[in-house]
């Protein structure tokens, strides 16, 4: 069994910052990518960045310049930094990753449960 836990999120105001945090636990032998990802109701859920296991990153133009995606391989964790919030990113933040439960296995996507973030005065 394993899990993915989304911590970090909540209410803040414009402009202002969050550091949302992803953990994995349980049968774990490796992680590669892992990624965050946000839906809002009646929209796909969409990439808002991924990093490597080696730390080569990737963005969604929206989170260019205001969001960092950083991970602890040691932890298993994944982080996302974020900052100058805008009401456009109110959303469930969810956290995956591609995970190798035995050595010599396929690598399966986990996902966690989903954190809110909600950006308004």
């Amino acid at each position: 069994q394993v899990q993915l836990v989304e911590s970090g999120g909540g209410l803040v105001q414009p402009r202002g910052s969050l550091r949302l945090s992803c953990a994995a636990s349980g049968r774990v032998f490796s992680i590669n990518t892992m990624g965050w990802y946000r839906q809002v109701p009646g929209k796909q859920r969409e990439l808002v960045a991924d990093i490597t296991r080696g730390g080569s990153t990737n963005y969604a133009d929206s989170a260019k310049g205001r969001f960092t995606i950083s991970r602890d391989n040691a932890k298993n964790t994944v982080y996302l930094q974020m900052n100058s919030l805008k009401p456009e990113d109110t959303a469930v933040y969810y956290c995956n990753a591609y995970i190798t439960r035995i050595a010599g296995a396929f690598p399966s996507i986990d996902w966690g449960q989903g954190t809110q973030v909600t950006v308004s005065s």
